[in-house]
């Protein structure tokens, strides 16, 4: 089973910022794509970096706000979250993209497995 434990969640007023982390445990992160999802509930698929990290994908509804990138020296995906609203408040997770190509990632949920146990974003008005 591989692991992560995702952080940097919390309690944030609106126009605010946050940085996530997921972190690897036990593997190495950069072997795989790796995707960002929330669930307030339902779950959406808000942003992804492939294996190669030449590639990166967005959801509209964070786009331009958010960046996602990685430090393999780490072991770590990042979720910069800039200009919070409250409609970002949700529980963030991140996910292993199962296809295993260098340069895709995608938004699917189904396209993921290997989840993390979450991190809480709250954004006050």
């Amino acid at each position: 089973q591989l692991q992560f434990v995702e952080s940097g969640g919390g309690l944030v007023q609106s126009g605010g910022s946050l940085r996530l982390s997921c972190t690897a445990s036990g593997f190495t992160l950069d072997d795989y794509a790796i995707g960002w999802f929330r669930r307030f509930p339902g779950r959406e698929g808000i942003s992804c970096i492939s294996r190669s990290g030449d590639t990166t994908r967005y959801a509209d509804s964070v786009k331009g706000r958010f960046t996602i990138s990685r430090d393999n020296a780490k072991n770590t995906v990042y979720l910069q979250m800039n200009s919070l609203e409250p409609v970002d408040t949700a529980i963030y997770f991140c996910a292993i993209q199962k296809y295993m190509g260098a340069n895709y990632c995608g938004l699917g949920e189904v396209e993921y497995d290997n989840w993390g146990q979450g991190t809480q974003v709250t954004v006050s008005s």
